[in-house]
This record gives structure tokens, C-alpha cells and sequence, in this order.
């Protein structure tokens, strides 16, 4: 493809993508500290809510995180019936499952309490009930006529930030290709930001998670359509991952460091619902989708090369970033502070863990992770479109 062509299509899509973003988004009524998913499940009773769905895996149904919720929603008179069945990297099937439930017990609005999955879940069902539709109806832009059902999220992981965003990504059945759903809507009227739900998350989940929500900081912050609000909350959600991310795996009963990951989260989940992402994305969903690889550990991988690609391009932005961070000091060049950024995050992955490689990429699917990669990525505000060969470079480095 000629590079004009491909110039003008990469403009062409951020412009329809943009203009649905760009407005300003609403944002959920928050919760914040020990407990407060206690207090949103007697807010939840106040809004005269009375037959609740809540979403989640059963794993955290099994570890009792869901036993405070469920007992203060009782207390309250709210009947809660759970739907357990959330597996990482939702399909539309499973939407449908969880859907039916909804629909089956006569509930009237939706509570995800879990990470990413259950509350992209979650989203999609409270949209599809709304509509008196399926998941596949919904996948796309503004695809539904009405506002979702009720709908609120309790996370239980510090990354995703899927409970301050208006977007939802669920996989296709067969193909298990993701797909995203675009709602306003799908905001949560409320959130909990509970870090007593967090404590026992283990070391590499909570290093892959606080990647995650890094990546959304810098995506935000570097790309080319955010604005004075998101590059407010992409700034104070860097921040507190540098601060805070290792001592939150190296002490995970450490309240105080799993409150700041979860508010770097949700920040960083309000600067990607207008700033939206990038290449890092772009990669990491591809290769989620193809070998199951956790979207936030595929992320922590990726960045560091994608940043030491954009490093010229993006140099002001990086800077900008290294100083408010305190890796860097006014005065130096922005080449050598966004340089300094790409060591950070390097160090910052050595120091929590995160592998360099994998050997899940095989030499064999590089062409079509490449394509998938650049297909996606050409939608999103980037500081330069990528090349073929950058991109096959990034998979190449992290394949083992």
C-alpha cells in the first residue's frame, strides 16, 4: 500500500474514532478506600434498585470476595443473583450466557464485581438488556438505541481501568477475535475502589495489571487527540505506578500502595476513554487473541520497544512524562529524558518481573500477527504510523 494511501486511511479512521470520543465523558460516582464496596452496595439499595445481577469468575466467588457484597446487598433488600461464569478474554457466548440469567431471574440492572473480563462483561450485558438484543448486536460504535440497564463495577485488580472507560472488548466464539463495543453509556453509574478486594492478588498479577495501567498513561499522554484532562489523568496515573507498583508486589498487604494502583488505574481509565491507546495495544490484543497471553503482561512487554521506536517522534510528550515522574530534571533535552523514560520502564519491568520474552510467538504467525497489528494499530491516535519491518521487530524481540 502506497504510503500516502496509508496516511490517509490511518487519518481517515482517527477521525471517525475521534469524533465519537471527543466529547466530554460522563464519569462513575466513586467509592474510595477500605470498605467502600460496602457503601456502594447500600448506594446500590438507595437508587431503589431491588433484583441485581452481579458478574463475576468463580475463582473470586470461591475466595469469598464476593461474601461482604452479597451480605450487604441482602441487608439492604436487594436480591443479588451471581453469574459466575466469566473467563479471561470473554466471548460473545458467554455475554449471551450471562444474559440469559439477567433475563431468566427478571434482574434489573448489573453489578460486576472482578477484573477486566467481568466488567467488560458486565458492560455488554447491561447494554444487551437494555436492547433486547444479543452480544453480537452490540459489538461496534453507538450500535444500541438505549442507555444501559443500572449498571455498577467493583474492580478487584488495579490495571484495566474498565470501570471508568465507555469501552468493552469481547472475542468472537469461533475465531476468538476481539471486538470492541462503544457505548457511553457503559460507563458505570458508580465504582468501588476497594484495595482491601485487591490485598491477595498475587505478585505477577499485580506487576501485569500495574502495567497495564502505565501503558494506558503513556498511550493517553503520547497520542495524538487527548487534552488538558487527559493529559492530566495520564500524567497522576504514571506516577503513582512508578511510585507505588513495586512496593504493591512486594507487599501486597500494603493498603496504602494497593489504593494508589487502584486509583492509577481509574485514572488511567478516564485518559483512554477519549485519549484512547496505541501500538502497545494493538500488539498486545493480537497477541491475547491468538495464543491467550494476559492482556496487561502483553503490554508490559511491548512497551519498552514501542516507546524506544516513538522516542524521537514522541519526544516532547516523553519528556514531559520523565519529569513529572522524577526520572528527569527541566533543562535537559527531551531526547535524553524520553530516552530515560524507555530505561525506567525497562528497570521497572526487571523489577517486578516481568519476562522479557515468550515463548508462545511462533516465527510462523509473524506475518499475520504484523498485519493484524498494523490493521488495528492504523486506527488509533499514534504519534507515526508504524512500518511493516518496526513492527515484526517488536514481535521478534520479545519472541524467545
Amino acid at each position: 500500500m502506497p504510503a500516502f494511501y496509508k496516511e490517509l486511511v490511518y487519518k481517515t479512521k482517527l477521525k471517525l474514532v475521534g469524533g465519537m470520543l471527543s466529547k466530554p465523558q460522563s464519569k462513575p460516582m466513586v467509592f474510595i478506600g477500605a470498605g467502600s464496596s460496602n457503601e456502594l452496595c447500600k448506594t446500590i439499595a438507595q437508587f431503589g434498585i431491588r433484583k441485581l445481577l452481579v458478574v463475576t469468575d468463580g475463582p473470586l466467588r470461591e475466595l469469598g470476595i464476593l461474601d461482604d457484597a452479597l451480605a450487604t446487598l441482602a441487608g439492604a433488600g436487594v436480591r443479588a443473583t451471581v453469574f459466575d461464569g466469566v473467563l479471561p478474554d470473554p466471548t460473545a457466548q458467554l455475554v449471551n450466557e450471562g444474559l440469559g440469567v439477567l433475563r431468566k431471574e427478571g434482574c434489573d440492572s448489573v453489578l460486576a464485581i472482578g477484573g477486566g473480563s467481568s466488567i467488560d462483561c458486565a458492560k455488554v450485558i447491561a447494554l444487551a438488556a437494555a436492547n433486547d438484543c444479543s452480544a453480537e448486536d452490540c459489538i461496534g460504535a453507538n450500535k444500541c438505541k438505549l442507555p444501559t440497564v443500572p449498571f455498577f463495577a467493583i474492580p478487584t485488580t488495579a490495571g484495566t481501568g474498565s470501570e471508568g472507560t465507555c469501552i468493552a472488548v469481547i472475542s468472537d466464539n469461533e475465531t476468538h477475535d476481539k471486538g470492541g463495543v462503544i457505548d457511553n453509556s457503559m460507563i458505570p453509574k458508580a465504582t468501588a475502589l476497594d484495595p482491601v478486594l485487591m490485598r491477595g492478588l498475587p505478585p505477577h498479577i499485580t506487576a501485569a495489571t500495574g502495567m497495564d495501567a502505565l501503558t494506558h498513561a503513556i498511550e493517553s499522554y503520547i497520542g495524538t487527540i487527548g487534552n488538558a484532562e487527559t493529559d492530566f489523568y495520564g500524567l497522576a496515573s504514571a506516577k503513582l505506578v512508578f511510585q507505588q507498583l513495586p512496593e504493591a508486589c512486594r507487599n501486597g498487604d500494603n493498603l496504602e500502595a494497593r489504593q494508589a494502583m487502584a486509583l492509577a488505574s481509574y485514572y488511567g481509565g478516564l485518559a483512554i476513554t477519549q485519549a484512547l491507546v496505541g501500538y502497545v495495544h494493538a500488539i498486545s490484543h493480537n497477541l491475547g487473541a491468538r495464543y491467550g497471553m494476559p492482556h496487561g503482561l502483553g503490554n508490559a512487554m511491548v512497551l519498552p520497544h514501542v516507546l524506544d521506536l516513538l522516542k524521537t517522534d514522541a519526544a516532547k510528550k516523553m519528556a514531559e512524562i520523565a519529569v513529572h515522574v522524577g526520572i528527569g530534571e527541566v533543562g535537559e533535552t527531551d531526547q535524553n529524558l524520553a530516552n530515560k523514560l524507555v530505561e525506567r520502564v525497562w528497570a521497572l519491568n526487571r523489577e517486578i518481573g516481568i519476562p522479557g520474552t515468550t515463548d508462545l510467538v511462533k516465527e510462523d504467525d509473524l506475518d499475520e500477527l504484523v498485519a493484524a497489528s498494523l490493521a488495528e494499530g492504523s486506527g488509533y491516535p499514534t504519534p507515526r504510523y508504524f512500518e511493516e519491518d518496526e513492527c515484526k521487530s517488536v514481535l521478534k524481540q520479545i519472541k524467545a
